[in-house]
């Protein structure tokens, strides 16, 4: 049986450690034996060791830090694992060498330094695996592994939680309130859509100066800050669109939850989702920044019930295609067998 050890020194939420908790968990069912070391973080620790998943937290520190390397190399140790994947820089960059395939998976734009001692890499987009070649690796090292959504489905949350009318518009938004997510822009296109109401969903440090944002705007009586949700399908199931008005969106986990709770999708062409996303077929794009083409985009697609339909069954559609929890896993085991084979561990031992 393949022996996986998996390492994150992951942030307290976002989408990476969201779907880092979902693969641990489908490799799990799916019967691939693993270790898993995280940042300490007792909530998401309670969650897979409920599902009987052997788990270490560490601190994961700054360079400084050698108590976690040698806690990490400690359980490497333990469990002779036949793969270790790090996710992102940190987790990598304090994995030790040894006998075990190393592969680091990458779900952003990231300097390859903190990587240089992997044996494979992953991207979750074409684009990230683009950037990786680009920059020197050998193709046949870097390999497109895509992310999944769950299809949890749920009776849709009651509106007047939130104080929201039940026959207005109800606009969806989820996402860290960072910068690179344009918040800023979608409020500002809330101007011109003055019938429809705005649940975001979600924390970051943005927060203070997006709802003094929205009472500038005047329209703060229609916007909810919701803070971040464990749960989503009750909030797709409430919403007649979702939007995402990133500046930097490397995948777009949000726009496949979409697409599998069956909800359309508008989205500024940041990266992730302008290759996602066919444009008129399963979502509409448009410019980033741009909050009155946004604002066009959400108003053509909120007065347009067949568009509407037409946009959720093309999403849908795609999603079943590719995005879901049996087809990513049986990627990830094909990628597992083939690293694993005699010919290619020669190659890279």
């Amino acid at each position: 049986m393949t022996r996986v050890l998996q390492a994150m020194a992951g942030a307290v939420f976002g989408g990476a450690e969201a779907f880092f908790v979902r693969l641990v968990l489908a490799l799990h069912r799916a019967g691939i034996s693993q270790r898993v070391v995280i940042r300490t973080h007792p909530r998401r620790a309670g969650l897979l060791e409920s599902s009987g998943i052997p788990l270490k937290e560490l601190p994961f520190g700054g360079l400084l830090d050698l108590q976690s390397r040698f806690s990490l190399w400690r359980e490497i140790a333990r469990f002779q694992p036949d793969i270790v994947l790090t996710w992102m820089n940190r987790a990598t960059q304090f994995c030790p060498r040894g006998s075990f395939i190393h592969v680091g998976r990458l779900g952003g734009y990231y300097d390859l330094k903190f990587y240089r001692h992997c044996d494979h890499l992953i991207g979750n987009t074409r684009d990230i695996v683009n950037h990786i070649v680009r920059q020197g690796w050998p193709c046949e090292r870097v390999h497109y592994l895509p992310n999944f959504v769950n299809e949890e489905h749920s009776p849709a949350l009651d509106r007047r939680m939130y104080y929201t009318p039940g026959r207005a518009p109800l606009i969806l938004a989820l996402g860290r309130l960072h910068e690179k997510k344009g918040f800023n822009i979608l409020l500002e296109a809330m101007t011109g859509v003055p019938e429809a109401y705005l649940w975001v969903a979600g924390a970051g440090p943005q927060y203070e100066k997006l709802d003094a944002l929205a009472t500038r705007l005047a329209v703060k009586p229609r916007v909810r800050f919701l803070g971040w949700q464990e749960h989503v399908a009750p909030l797709f199931a409430a919403a007649d669109l979702f939007v995402c008005s990133s500046r930097q969106e490397p995948l777009g986990n949000v726009v496949l939850e979409a697409w599998a709770h069956g909800v359309p999708v508008v989205a500024t062409a940041s990266e992730g989702p302008a290759a996602l996303i066919r444009h008129e077929e399963n979502g509409l794009l448009t410019p980033v920044d741009e909050s009155p083409a946004l604002a066009v985009a959400i108003r053509r697609v909120l007065g347009d019930h067949t568009l509407r339909q037409r946009l959720a069954a093309g999403g849908r559609q795609s999603f079943e295609t590719t995005f879901t929890e049996t087809a990513v896993v049986a990627r990830y085991r094909k990628f597992f067998n083939r690293i694993l084979s005699p010919c290619v561990v020669s190659a890279v031992s």
